[in-house]
């Protein structure tokens, strides 16, 4: 059974390696050319930069993420000054202002290398130098 096992996984491994060593260049292309080659009529024909699908929907989510730091930030000072000097509320309402600062961090973080790998796939500014 192990030997089948093994022949199996040897045989597949031989076929994918003779088709990635056969395949042909494809240099010429990029991953925009291939962004906009399976694009379908009606939809936008900028997937990145200034007015692009990808920076609106970034700009969307990060708008949302940072709303609802803000908002959890608000609940967790309410939930401090109202916690009465209980030690287990207090601390509750320390974890949930913690948890909000850390989802703010994260955020912009996330923001910062989505900012990054789109202006390396696109070889420019990808649009997000506005915040």
């Amino acid at each position: 059974m192990r030997q089948k096992a093994a022949i199996l996984v040897l045989g597949t491994l031989i076929v994918f390696g003779l088709i990635f060593i056969l395949q042909p260049p494809v240099s010429a292309l990029s991953i925009v050319d291939g962004a906009n080659a399976a694009r379908g009529t009606g939809q936008p024909a900028e997937l990145f930069g200034d007015g692009g699908f990808v920076t609106t929907i970034t700009g969307v989510m990060l708008f949302a993420v940072g709303a609802l730091s803000v908002i959890m930030l608000i609940i967790g000072g309410l939930r401090y000054v109202i916690s009465g000097g209980n030690a287990s509320a207090v601390t509750a309402a320390k974890n949930t202002v913690l948890y909000a600062i850390v989802g703010l961090v994260v955020s912009f973080l996330a923001y910062a290398i989505i900012n990054f790998v789109l202006g390396t796939l696109t070889g420019g500014s990808a649009g997000f130098t506005n915040v």
